[in-house]
């Protein structure tokens, strides 16, 4: 929108609506004089004093003499919310749908969203840009695919709440939301240490908090429940679906392994099967996944996150935290 075309008090209508919004103002909160208002920002103080009498009619402040104004409403946390889902074009370069994860993901968060009323909005972003006027429009923005180059200058500047899905990053304005896979890997090599079993796990070149997490817990599993097992871990590119394949199948034709675990893209699957052993038994991260392996359910996941995001609309001052969905691991013999 051409804020020129804007009525001047409209305009500062919305940059308090995101000022207070970004400072986590709830009802009953004391805001700004009508001096101070004027003296942090370029409108006049007849705008002011008529932008402050709107929202007083509105009912979104009370004007007390010599007490001084406070929040009754804040329209920003009301019934309908505007949601983002934004992916890293610099991961993710061959576009979202192109990625049976992030498809799933969209469509189960997508659905959830609109089913409880509110709008969605898909986008993405690059590790060095960020749509500062969109996210700033939002509600919420849920990130994904934040690797150790990308900027987080944003973090200190938008008015969103901000929530990172599939993601762990610890930091007060932020809430991750994660695939916690510790005891699905215990229970894997419980199922299968009663023998030798040799366990290639496939690690991601994308460097990430929850890469490394996750590559941790699968060794600390195998040392604990998997004493008979010998694990090997290769590092693959999962995004490159064409020459990211070779060194999968260059780690199975020299391991030779058993079982093979983590980060794969599903064009590489029938390549693998190819090369691998017969009896090798394939499980890569993904969702909705069918059968023995690694289970996520998407919708279940999403219904576990949505209401927590809600949550934290309602108190922006609330610190951001680690919140963690259990992966299960559900045998051969049981399918």
């Amino acid at each position: 929108m051409n804020t020129t075309l804007v009525p001047r008090h409209l305009q500062l209508r919305e940059m308090l609506f995101h000022r207070w919004k970004a400072g986590g103002l709830r009802p009953g909160d004391r805001i700004e004089s009508q001096n101070e208002i004027a003296g942090f920002c370029d409108f006049s103080l007849i705008t002011v004093v008529k932008t402050l009498k709107d929202l007083e009619a509105e009912g979104v402040i009370r004007r007390q003499v010599g007490r001084g104004s406070f929040l009754v409403r804040t329209p920003w946390t009301e019934a309908h919310h505007r949601v983002g889902f934004f992916y890293n074009r610099d991961v993710v370069g061959g576009g979202i749908f192109d990625n049976d994860f992030y498809t799933r993901l969209v469509v189960a968060l997508e659905g959830a969203v609109v089913s409880d009323g509110h709008e969605f909005i898909l986008g993405s972003f690059t590790n060095a840009k960020m749509p500062m006027a969109v996210w700033d429009a939002l509600d919420v923005i849920v990130l994904t695919s934040i690797t150790g180059e990308t900027s987080l200058d944003f973090l200190e500047t938008t008015a969103s709440q901000i929530s990172v899905i599939d993601q762990t990053l610890v930091h007060p304005r932020v809430h991750s939301y994660r695939l916690d896979y510790q005891q699905a890997f215990r229970d894997m090599f419980q199922h299968f240490g009663s023998a030798p079993h040799r366990v290639l796990y496939l690690d991601s070149q994308i460097a990430s908090n929850e890469q490394r997490m996750r590559r941790n817990s699968i060794v600390q599993a195998a040392a604990e429940f998997g004493q008979d097992c010998t694990l090997d871990v290769a590092m693959v590119h999962q995004e490159d679906g064409e020459g990211g394949v070779k060194p999968v199948l260059d780690a199975v034709e020299r391991f030779d392994p058993d079982i093979i675990v983590g980060y794969t893209n599903s064009g590489w699957l029938e390549q693998i099967r190819s090369v691998a052993r017969t009896g090798t038994q394939i499980y890569p991260y993904g969702l909705d996944a069918v059968g023995a392996g690694f289970v996520v359910h998407a919708s279940d996941w999403m219904q576990s996150v949505l209401p927590q995001v809600y949550n934290n609309l309602a108190d922006r001052k609330a610190r951001g935290a680690v919140h963690s969905f259990d992966v299960r691991f559900i045998p051969p013999l049981l399918t």
